[in-house]
């Protein structure tokens, strides 16, 4: 009867494991559970806060109404989805829609620049003597939320310098173009 009382003991050894398993898995779920529940709430916030900006964002390169699709995900670091082909024998004047939509949008070949150079021209506009790093200037065109968005910025930067639109100021360090050939120092 020796083998039996052995066999009983492992059951219980086992069950109580699972028992201590269970308890924990139960905590981890509620756990879990809260912070998915903090996330969709916080991804519903900025979701309705990205909608509400989307509607006062104007196009700066032609001064018309509120920004597209395309528009927007340019401001949230995002490629847009590719909109499909369409011609004049679509239904439902979508080609119609699609005429009206573009003919906001200046031709690739008028368009001197894009919107995040525009963004931090006028930026620099506003701080003719200050040296700013990119972080900062992302962070003021809200532009801070990833490393991705970040970079884009300091790209952007780096062409303006090279086209001579603004200066560097030193090591990771920015200013607005000086006129009249002043320089000022790399403080």
């Amino acid at each position: 009867m020796v083998p039996a009382t052995r066999a009983a003991q492992s059951i219980q050894t086992t069950a109580a494991s699972l028992q201590a398993d269970l308890a924990r898995l139960e905590l981890q779920k509620r756990a879990l559970e809260r912070e998915l529940a903090a996330v969709a709430a916080h991804l519903d916030s900025v979701q309705r806060a990205l909608t509400a900006l989307s509607a006062l964002l104007t196009d700066p390169a032609t001064g018309t109404g509120p920004l597209d699709e395309e528009d927007v995900a340019q401001t949230r670091g995002v490629s847009p989805a590719p909109e499909p082909a369409t011609d004049d024998a679509t239904p439902s004047g979508t080609a119609a829609s699609d005429r009206v939509r573009n003919s906001r949008r200046p031709k690739a070949s008028a368009q001197k620049y894009g919107k995040l150079t525009e963004q931090i021209l006028e930026y620099f506009a506003g701080l003719p003597d200050t040296a700013v790093r990119a972080r900062d200037v992302a962070a003021a065109l809200g532009r801070d939320t990833d490393s991705g968005s970040i970079n884009a910025v300091r790209s952007t930067l780096d062409r303006l310098v090279g086209a001579s639109r603004i200066d560097r100021a030193g090591r990771g360090l920015y200013r607005a173009k000086q006129a009249d050939g002043r320089r000022a120092s790399a403080g």
